[in-house]
């Protein structure tokens, strides 16, 4: 009985040290990367925002709704202070995001390719449109970084974002499309009559843009993030031709993070 207390008691003082060790060891290689002026960031957040033209062309009459789906992220960013104050510095980041909305337009003589029972029709439609755009992506932010105050950093720079994921699709309905150009022949979709169409394959897997934003040290290891992303190319490829005008996705993010 003595023996078997003591084996007990002996097992759980081992198990304590390497505890106490892995402990020692990790506060170690915190301090370390912390004396290096390196900074480990896991966040998530969610966005608000959507693919729009710029200006809004004369083609989209009226914007009846607007949608926005529920955008999340979920990320990782390493920071490097580059002076012993830490007040500058510059982070690389790496984030998979959701991008989403359905809207409603009414237009005229707006570029449009439909399915009309199996059959394919191109050309200028007046009415309402209905879209839905959703993205999946793998985005790569790199800023330079200031902390303006012991809690407050702001930060700007582009970033790159790869879609492996794209839809582009929706249906029109109320109005009329002239085939091939606006004197073109006449197809009228009245009443319950719709017509469908996916430019999906058409959007680009590339885009960039550049975002800014700021962190908010809340707690310790606890931070509360907001920024905007700006993008610089349009969301179709460059050899589509049917929608006449570029689509830019502009997107508010916030969400918080944790500092290692």
């Amino acid at each position: 009985m003595k023996s078997t207390s003591y084996r007990i008691f002996v097992t759980a003082m081992l198990m304590l040290a390497a505890c106490t060790g892995l402990s020692a060891q990790r506060n170690s290689i915190h301090e370390k990367i912390t004396n290096l002026g390196i900074e480990f960031e896991v966040n998530a957040g969610t966005s608000l925002g959507g693919a729009t033209p710029l200006p809004l062309p004369a083609e989209i009459r009226h914007i009846d709704s607007y949608n926005p789906d529920l955008d999340l992220q979920l990320g990782l960013r390493v920071a490097k202070w580059i002076d012993p104050q830490r007040k500058w510095g510059v982070a690389v980041g790496v984030r998979l995001e959701t991008r989403g909305m359905k809207t409603k337009a009414t237009v005229k003589n707006y570029g449009m390719e439909i399915l009309d029972n199996g059959k394919k029709l191109s050309g200028r439609w007046t009415g309402t449109v209905q879209t839905k755009y959703h993205s999946q992506q793998l985005v790569i932010p790199i800023t330079a970084e200031y902390r303006v105050h012991r809690r407050l950093k702001v930060n700007l720079g582009p970033y790159m974002a790869f879609a492996f994921s794209n839809d582009f699709d929706g249906y029109v309905y109320d109005g009329y499309l002239r085939e091939g150009d606006p004197t073109g022949d006449k197809y009228v979709f009245d009443g319950d009559s719709r017509a469908s169409y996916d430019f999906g394959n058409e959007l680009r897997h590339f885009q960039w843009g550049m975002r800014g934003g700021v962190s908010w040290t809340a707690y310790r290891h606890l931070v509360v993030n907001a920024d905007l992303t700006w993008g610089c190319n349009n969301i179709f490829k460059s050899s589509f031709k049917t929608v006449n005008f570029s689509l830019y996705p502009i997107y508010l993010n916030v969400g918080f993070g944790y500092i290692f």
